[in-house]
């Protein structure tokens, strides 16, 4: 694996299982960079709280609604947790509050890279790959232009990809990570809309919304 795929893959898994960074890291090296062993490396483990409810499922939570400009914009999401208490939490309602905040402002089209056509990703991919050739680039690195560049496309159309708009450091899908640490329970974010009068009306739907595996 190229360094470039390896940092994605341990964000992947730290986002999937709530282990810290370096645990992930170590879990893909021991199991060959396989994403499912290093899961199943991590909950044998016992490293993180979260890691070992990954396959608990998330059917509680909440709904939450914003809206923004005089009535211009409105946004509604869902939230899940494993259970209703958590569902009460204010970290848990706060975090709800921040996505619809962040869904408002950044318009996001799903909620993680998974959840992205692939219809859709193999014409970006393509469309990169002859973006990169028209400028001249060695084939030899035309596929590590096309991974970098559709790492971008995820930051800006991806929920959980995107930068925290209240926390500019930290990517969405990081700051979901931590909560689930913190509180010790997998949740996850099922869907969203949003609406903008004169606009259009974007709805996504995560496709592993049960388990929280963003």
């Amino acid at each position: 694996m190229s360094e470039e795929i390896s940092a994605l893959k341990v964000k992947e898994l730290r986002e999937s299982t709530g282990a810290g960074m370096m645990d992930c890291k170590r879990a893909l090296q021991e199991r060959g960079g396989d994403f499912d062993k290093a899961v199943l490396w991590l909950r044998e483990k016992g490293i993180a709280k979260a890691a070992k409810r990954v396959g608990r499922e998330a059917k509680e939570g909440l709904v939450e609604a914003y809206i923004h400009l005089a009535g211009r914009i409105g946004v509604l999401v869902e939230l899940n947790s494993e259970t209703d208490f958590v569902a009460k939490n204010e970290m848990f309602k706060a975090f709800a509050h921040d996505l619809t905040l962040q869904i408002a402002a950044m318009k996001p089209s799903w909620i993680g890279p998974e959840d992205v056509p692939a219809d859709i990703l193999e014409t970006e991919r393509e469309i990169i790959r002859k973006q990169a050739m028209a400028e001249g680039k060695p084939p030899a690195v035309v596929d590590r232009i096309v991974t970098g560049r559709l790492d971008k496309f995820y930051e800006e159309r991806c929920l959980l990809r995107q930068p925290s708009i209240k926390e500019n450091e930290r990517r969405v899908g990081d700051i979901l990570a931590d909560l689930r640490a913190r509180i010790g329970e997998n949740m996850g974010i099922r869907r969203f809309v949003r609406f903008e009068v004169g606009g259009e009306t974007v709805m996504a739907e995560s496709k592993t919304p049960a388990v929280g595996a963003e």
